[in-house]
């Protein structure tokens, strides 16, 4: 997918160790501005040696003055390899005394700047071939990279330091050469595409991808490391319900098995961590990020909704009630991620000696407990299912140990509150109402939602990060994306129609701040962002599902529910200017074809008029949350408030009960009172094979 660019003029030779090191150990002051930051990443490096810079004006200012070389170091702060190389060099202070004598030097945290991430890293990988964190750049003074890295060990990394410093001021007609065709081909990387037409060839091309790539024994695709695949599995549980093909619903069932049994899943606590280092999902690398227990949260509720297997429900419960537990700040937002490492040791916290389990277990909860589970690393053994939890002598035992797990040491917790992932997190809370009845999980999802409106939204605009009181950076596509796409959702579960005005509204602002009028799809940041030399605009998954694919359904589900050309219209070309990237790269483009699956399917417009508080009313809204209806816009209306929405305008009761309509392209089935007859009605589908 991306071409890849050598950058000939710094020789693998550099990194040779029998390359000369200039070391000055004179003494030269270190200025640090990191201690004024509020995020939690910058804040780690505050006291370096190192006189970081944050991302700003200051430091491009003093570059160009100084007429140095910026040394861009990007990262998060539950980053393992971050700290790695942070104990390794920058903490160091002959490091520090080269950055500090040759280089202007940068901290970014790309949670909070995925603006500046994005374009580096794509430079990154343009270079090597791969990309990862810390993200190692050196810029010139106007911000064009040329020359980097992911980690590098101190030594390596005094060799390339001082190489860079002395091609900067020996050969620098060289290194702007190189630096401008660098910042060309990032501006080649813009998705641009051709129209074409779009039909289920598409999402048969990505079923046989995957197909070629599950792995049948541990699940998942592809080999170690292997990272949760939660939009792909959605997708396929989308294509199963369509195609009824046994496939694919087994990988999706596998690979939910696996990762729920293995030591990838938090059994004690909950929740998820970011991977598994091997392939059968045992050995995790153990940060938690909030995005991948919000996508895994939804993948799970979705599995349950189609398979009524209760293993999925519960793991759904599990991670969402972490969430609620650790992840929730006292103001309703939602916390970021939760670190490997804790007293300088990698998993520290998750895992048990067998002298452990002995001192605080019974004879028979040990016996019990060390027949169900392998240790050090908890794991479900391959005889058991996660049914055994129920059993008294394992839930006494996890009470106990989960007990003295609170009193170890904690990992660090970012505290930092995101929009976009607060979004993501929002709608898997809705949803976890929405299918398993829990009021916690809606009110949860409320008071979040209420919380960006109070702190992250200002002048009809969304705002990136909050933390301790302050909200800064300007939002990207994803804080609109993923919010909207939460306030869809939660607007589907409590039928607050006030939800739905907001989302109407940042889709208004998203549309204005980042459509491409050139082309079709939205930009990644607005037209006069500052400082960045690349407006970016992607259409493949990443660790998150794609923003604009993400839009792309919330185009369709709103047409859907006001009936507005323009939505329909902006929808189409994406569609259209998308066909081809899914062709090519169906295996990165799972969100594409969600999205893709909804236009395609019959959707289902449904209308439901009634008193809210009335039995019937809420036994027909609870089959329709509970029934897997992924191609569906749901609308309710008392019968004095349908002018509020296009879909439920001009509908009412019959004979004073609960009244659904059912619709598909305006026109409706004749409306209906009687709960079997709504289940026959929006039980109905596509059909198409995957053969």
């Amino acid at each position: 997918m991306r071409k890849i660019i050598i950058l000939s003029f710094v020789n693998m030779s550099l990194l040779v160790l029998g390359v000369m090191v200039q070391r000055n150990f004179q003494k030269i002051t270190s200025s640090n501005r990191l201690g004024k930051e509020k995020s939690p990443y910058l804040l780690q490096h505050k006291d370096n040696p190192v006189a970081w810079y944050a991302w700003g004006e200051e430091a491009f200012e003093a570059a160009k003055r100084e007429n140095k070389p910026i040394f861009l170091s990007i990262g998060y702060s539950t980053c393992h390899w971050c700290h790695v190389m942070e104990k390794e060099s920058f903490e160091k202070q002959d490091v520090a005394q080269v950055l500090n004598q040759h280089f202007i030097s940068i901290k970014v945290d790309r949670e909070e700047r995925p603006d500046v991430d994005k374009i580096y890293m794509d430079a990154v990988v343009a270079m090597t071939g791969h990309g990862g964190w810390p993200m190692s750049l050196f810029l010139t003074t106007d911000l064009k990279p040329f020359f980097g890295g992911t980690y590098w060990p101190k030594n390596q990394f005094l060799v390339v330091l001082n190489q860079i410093a002395h091609t900067w001021n020996t050969e620098r007609q060289k290194v702007d050469s190189l630096s401008e065709q660098m910042v060309q081909h990032l501006k080649t990387q813009i998705s641009k595409a051709s129209p074409q037409e779009f039909s289920e060839k598409n999402l048969i091309l990505a079923y046989k991808e995957a197909l070629q790539s599950f792995d049948p024994t541990h699940g998942g695709f592809g080999h170690a490391p292997k990272f949760p695949p939660s939009t792909k599995l959605q997708l396929l549980l989308r294509m199963a319900r369509r195609t009824q093909n046994p496939k694919a619903l087994e990988m999706v069932e596998v690979t939910l098995d696996h990762m729920a049994r293995g030591g990838m899943y938090d059994h004690l606590g909950g929740g998820f961590h970011r991977y598994s280092t091997d392939e059968h999902w045992l050995t995790p690398h153990f940060e938690k990020m909030l995005y991948d227990n919000a996508s895994l949260s939804l993948a799970y509720l979705e599995a349950y909704q189609l398979t009524r297997k209760e293993m999925y429900k519960e793991v759904a419960r599990e991670i969402l009630d972490y969430v609620l537990r650790d992840m929730t700040s006292p103001e309703g937002g939602f916390y970021s991620a939760e670190d490997a490492d804790s007293e300088g040791e990698e998993g520290k916290f998750y895992v048990w000696t067998e002298a452990e389990l002995k001192k605080h277990l019974t004879e028979q909860e040990l016996a019990q407990f060390t027949k169900v589970y392998g240790v050090p690393i908890l794991n479900l053994k391959k005889e058991f299912s996660l049914e055994i939890k129920k059993d008294p002598l394992i839930q006494s035992a996890h009470q106990k140990l989960f007990q003295v797990r609170k009193k170890r040491i904690h990992p660090y917790k970012d505290d930092k509150i995101l929009t976009d992932w607060n979004g993501l997190m929002i709608a898997s809370m809705a949803k976890g109402y929405q299918v398993l009845r829990y009021e916690k999980y809606l009110k949860a999802a409320q008071a979040a939602a209420s919380f960006i409106e109070r702190k992250l939204y200002q002048n009809q605009k969304l705002l990136k990060r909050y933390r301790e009181g302050e909200a800064h950076f300007e939002g990207t596509l994803d804080d609109y994306a993923y919010l909207i796409f939460s306030l869809l959702t939660l607007y589907e579960s409590d039928f607050n129609f006030q939800w739905f005005k907001w989302a109407q509204s940042l889709q208004k602002t998203q549309d204005q701040l980042f459509w491409d009028v050139q082309g079709e799809g939205y930009f990644f940041t607005v037209e006069d962002s500052p400082h960045l030399i690349r407006r970016s605009k992607e259409y493949h998954d990443e660790a998150r599902p794609n923003s604009n694919a993400v839009s792309l359904l919330n185009l369709l589900k709103f047409h859907d529910m006001t009936f507005e050309k323009d939505a329909k219209e902006k929808a189409q070309k994406m569609l259209q200017a998308t066909s081809d990237f899914s062709k090519k790269y169906p295996g990165s483009s799972s969100q594409l074809l969600i999205a893709l699956e909804y236009a395609l399917d019959r959707s289902k417009e449904i209308a439901v008029i009634g008193e809210p508080k009335s039995t019937e009313t809420q036994n027909i809204l609870s089959v329709l949350h509970q029934e897997f209806l992924p191609n569906k816009v749901l609308a309710f209306a008392r019968e004095s408030e349908v002018h509020q929405l296009p879909l439920t305008d001009k509908k009412v009761m019959l004979q004073k009960k609960t009244t659904v309509y059912v619709c598909e392209g305006q026109i409706c089935k004749l409306p209906t009172t009687d709960l079997n007859e709504v289940k026959k009605q929006v039980s109905e589908f596509k059909k198409y094979s995957l053969e």
